[in-house]
């Protein structure tokens, strides 16, 4: 069985958006969606990663509640400094934090983090990723900045993947 569905769930979710988007349930389009369900995960299925090493999970709601409020705190400052930018413009800077993390799985999820915490855009990786390049919207302090991006999102992702 896991020969013929190797994503059960992604599959079960395939033949759902095929009903929903052709607005009928008849034997052919169920059969079409059918074939779809199994046919594209068995193709795919050599672009898909190998599972992440999830070595210690217990550290991961820690650490979403953590990128939470620094969501929050950030979308917050990000507006203050939009609203008041005619009278004091933000000081954007590119900030090349020294990186630990080797491992492309905790890379990945890094990498989200910057994605989702407003104010913060991932622009490069180093090639032997020793280095990544961030762009922060208004930097007071660089210094502070490493240290926080470090403590608060490298070293947990490295607790919890390496």
């Amino acid at each position: 069985m896991k020969r013929l569905l190797p994503s059960p769930w992604l599959s079960l979710g395939l033949l759902a958006g095929w009903l929903l988007l052709t607005r009928s349930f008849s034997v052919g389009q169920l059969l079409l969606g059918l074939a779809a369900a199994v046919a594209m995960p068995l193709l795919m299925a050599p672009l898909r990663p190998r599972p992440g090493p999830l070595r210690r999970w217990w550290k991961l709601p820690r650490l979403i509640l953590r990128v939470g409020a620094d969501v929050v705190r950030s979308g917050v400052k990000v507006t203050a400094g939009v609203l008041r930018a005619g009278s004091r413009p933000p000081r954007g800077s590119f900030v090349l934090v020294p990186l630990e993390l080797r491992d492309e799985h905790a890379l990945a999820a890094l990498a989200m983090i910057t994605a989702v915490t407003p104010g913060t855009v991932w622009s490069e990786l180093a090639p032997d990723r020793s280095a990544l390049l961030i762009h922060v919207f208004d930097l007071d302090d660089e210094a502070a900045f490493i240290r926080h991006f470090k403590s608060d999102y490298e070293q947990p992702l490295k607790e919890i993947f390496e």
